[in-house]
């Protein structure tokens, strides 16, 4: 084999993380989930050490999911039917994402909760008297925007599949109407674990991509807040 460069080594490194993020939708979830991140550290002006300890997560959770792929692919071309070996090789390899993925998420919940509860809280104070009809408006309201989205890009199906995705746009909408309404961090935690639950099942279900979900998401959470600072 002709000998590489150190140029060309980091060339297939980075071409390698590429196609990942290209090819597995998980590795799209996480460097999403890793913008978000920095951007709060950045936002709560985390110190050295909290950002370490981010950076480290960060860097376990992908390459965990780069060896994933790479065990993925590897077991693929190998074994061209059904082994038990196999199976165990690809479902080891995704329990050490997995447990990559909730050190990463235990570590951000103690990290970010007190400093999102203190701006939930002050957020919260400013909003008073919140009443069915604003909820109901704010569901109908975002109901309609994902209809028509999905009216103009010609789809005639609107329960499954295009852009965005309406089940995630609802489910994030009445996760955020219940955040405003009940001043009780376990049901805000609650809501928005069930909203994002139902992101990952049409993510899953092939229903729809990261991009489609993360765009209803972003619908309902910004609709439902700006129905209930009007109303």
């Amino acid at each position: 084999m002709k000998k590489r460069t150190l140029i060309e080594s980091f060339d297939n490194a980075i071409n390698g993380i590429i196609l990942g993020f290209k090819t597995q939708r998980n590795m799209k979830i996480h460097f999403v989930l890793a913008i978000l991140v920095l951007i709060l550290s950045i936002a709560y002006k985390l110190n050295k050490i909290e950002s370490l300890f981010i950076l480290i997560c960060i860097a376990l959770v992908i390459s965990s999911e780069l060896f994933n792929t790479a065990i993925e692919a590897t077991v693929d071309l190998l074994e061209d039917k059904f082994d038990k070996n196999a199976k165990i090789a690809k479902d080891v390899a995704a329990g050490a994402v997995l447990i990559n993925a909730i050190l990463a998420f235990s570590l951000g919940y103690l990290l970010f909760y007190d400093r999102l509860k203190v701006q939930i809280n002050f957020t919260l104070k400013h909003i008073r008297g919140i009443s069915v009809h604003a909820i109901f408006i704010s569901l109908l309201l975002v109901a309609i925007i994902i209809i028509v989205v999905k009216a103009m890009n010609k789809r005639t199906s609107f329960l499954r599949g295009g852009m965005p995705s309406g089940h995630t746009a609802l489910a994030f909408s009445a996760a955020t109407a219940i955040t405003f309404i009940t001043n009780n961090a376990i049901v805000m935690t609650l809501s928005l674990f069930i909203a994002i639950l139902v992101l990952e099942s049409r993510i899953e279900a092939k229903i729809h991509s990261v991009f489609e979900t993360l765009v209803g998401a972003a619908i309902g959470i910004l609709v439902t807040l700006l129905i209930l600072k009007l109303i």
